[in-house]
């Protein structure tokens, strides 16, 4: 088992769970976060520190296609270690449906 960051996050990207990560597994796009499956090490300290529910197990029924997304991902995108603030408009964005295919970014974040 190991966690992965699904589309809540998009537009959103809290950081509240890089902090509390131990091994440094979180990666940044643009605008979401997503944890390489084979960095995790199924603690799940970040699971309860997502402000918008983002992250999940990934024996979820329904979630392959998201381990897919966080395993691409994380394997291009810079990895982030430290929280940072998040967007203005996060909460606008939080619980919306149909995040990925309205707003999904490929594109890089900052890393650290």
């Amino acid at each position: 088992m190991t966690y992965i960051v699904t589309d809540n996050c998009i537009k959103c990207k809290y950081t509240d769970c890089v902090e509390v990560c131990p091994v440094d597994c979180f990666y940044e796009g643009e605008n979401m976060l997503v944890i390489h499956p084979d960095e995790c090490i199924d603690c799940g300290v970040c699971e309860p520190e997502c402000p918008a529910d983002a992250i999940r197990p990934d024996t979820e029924p329904g979630l392959e296609n998201w381990l897919e997304i966080n395993r691409k991902f994380s394997e291009v995108w810079p990895v982030i270690t430290q929280q940072k603030e998040q967007p203005t408009d996060a909460e606008k964005y939080d619980g919306e449906k149909g995040k990925f295919e309205k707003y999904f970014s490929e594109k890089p974040g900052e890393g650290d």
